[in-house]
């Protein structure tokens, strides 16, 4: 089964930091582009963070500088580092990947910034 399962996310206080992971079964994730999403309160599910097979990332002007996507290849999962957080970043944070004609989405996790 392929399956996608977002971990690590919680409340934290402004300018804090937490490292999501997107840990994934039944895909090597290393052969795929993997997507960062989230979903704040009353938005659109947004876009933010990508990484490419050959290792390269791109961000959205909102977070870059701040969040860092990575990968490990023997774990088979993904990671999103988050740096001074601020409270816009809160939302419900996904992965997701395009496999076979399939788009595939974790459950998501939710990130919490409040003082």
């Amino acid at each position: 089964q392929v399956q996608l399962v977002e971990s690590g996310g919680g409340l934290v206080q402004p300018g804090g930091s937490l490292r999501l992971s997107c840990a994934a079964s039944g895909i090597n994730i290393s052969l795929y582009t993997m997507h960062w999403y989230r979903q704040g309160p009353e938005n659109q599910r947004e876009l933010f963070a990508n990484i490419f097979s050959d290792g390269a990332t791109n961000y959205l002007d909102a977070v870059k500088g701040r969040f860092t996507v990575s990968r490990d290849n023997a774990k088979n999962t993904m990671y999103l580092q988050m740096n001074d957080l601020k409270p816009e970043d809160t939302a419900v944070y996904y992965c997701n990947t395009v496999y076979r004609t399939q788009n595939l989405w974790g459950q998501g996790t939710q990130v919490t910034v409040a003082s």
